[in-house]
């Protein structure tokens, strides 16, 4: 196997030999082809760009890993690099080829992977989960052989729950993954999109994340108890208001007259709600 990968490939492959079949050779680029076991689904296309300048001056100095196929080779580590030289041009590229059938393949590229440590948490966590059914592993099991701690394991493939529309701002790098675990709390799933929109737009915090769906969460739980009791055509204009304000609000009725409760967490999102309801003449 190859060195210097940690020691989360040597639990994968204790019986491995250094010195076996493994050769290096000049492989033509269009006879490669990517690896269907590939963790990473995003390549950033500037970060390609950049490494392709840097090959064209000084080549490729790390060889990419490679697997006989029918046709050609499948790449088992390297897509990345791989993609850079055929961007700068090149014809041939360096490459380890290594005899693996399809399981010793997805094993080594999805711990090579994760060894390297540049996966968004997304693909790390389905990484893992790729290894936990494929190997047959728990969650403690596998964190012993990767040298992690189980709620490290644990916290990233909860993030797997998380609804579609969040795990693309996760992809897509504008939320951050603190920001996706604090999300998963949320009770109430109507209430995501604008949420997301407002972690954008105010620059939220985590921690300003978390107590703002703590807020959120008392809200639904005071709406759950109630709801039996308050007729449907005041939930529906409370439910009218929350989805415009972004915040809890309560219509509260009486005999003779009524109120409007709207909820806010901190000095800047009362200015938020004023700048929403006041319109102030020029």
């Amino acid at each position: 196997m190859a060195k210097g990968l940690g020691r989360g490939i040597n639990a994968f492959f204790p019986d491995a030999d250094d010195t076996a079949e493994d050769r290096i050779e000049e492989v033509a680029v269009k006879d490669l082809r990517p690896n269907p076991y590939q963790p990473r689904k995003i390549f950033d296309d500037e970060a390609i760009q950049e490494l392709a300048v840097s090959i064209q001056k000084q080549g490729l100095i790390q060889p990419i890993t490679v697997r006989p196929s029918v046709k050609g080779y499948e790449i088992v580590v390297g897509e990345r690099r791989f993609r850079a030289a055929r961007e700068a041009g090149l014809k041939r590229i360096p490459a380890v080829i290594k005899e693996l059938n399809d399981d010793e393949m997805m094993e080594l590229a999805l711990i090579e992977n994760l060894q390297r440590e540049d996966l968004n948490v997304l693909e790390e966590a389905r990484a893992y989960q790729k290894l936990m059914e494929h190997l047959q592993l728990n969650q403690t099991e596998l964190a012993a052989r990767l040298g992690k701690s189980r709620p490290h394991i644990a916290n990233y493939l909860r993030l797997l729950k998380l609804p579609e529309l969040v795990q693309d701002y996760v992809n897509a790098g504008t939320i951050s993954s603190g920001h996706a675990r604090a999300l998963l709390g949320l009770k109430n799933e109507r209430e995501l999109s604008g949420l997301l929109q407002r972690i954008v737009k105010e620059e939220m915090s985590v921690r300003r994340l978390e107590e703002l769906i703590q807020r959120l969460n008392d809200g639904v739980s005071r709406e759950t108890k109630k709801e039996k009791s308050v007729p449907a055509a005041i939930r529906r204009r409370e439910s009218r208001l929350k989805s415009y304000l972004g915040t809890n609000v309560h219509i509260r009725t009486g005999k003779k007259k009524g109120r409007i409760e709207i909820d806010y967490a901190d000095e800047s999102e009362l200015e938020r709600l004023l700048e929403m309801l006041v319109h102030e003449e020029e």
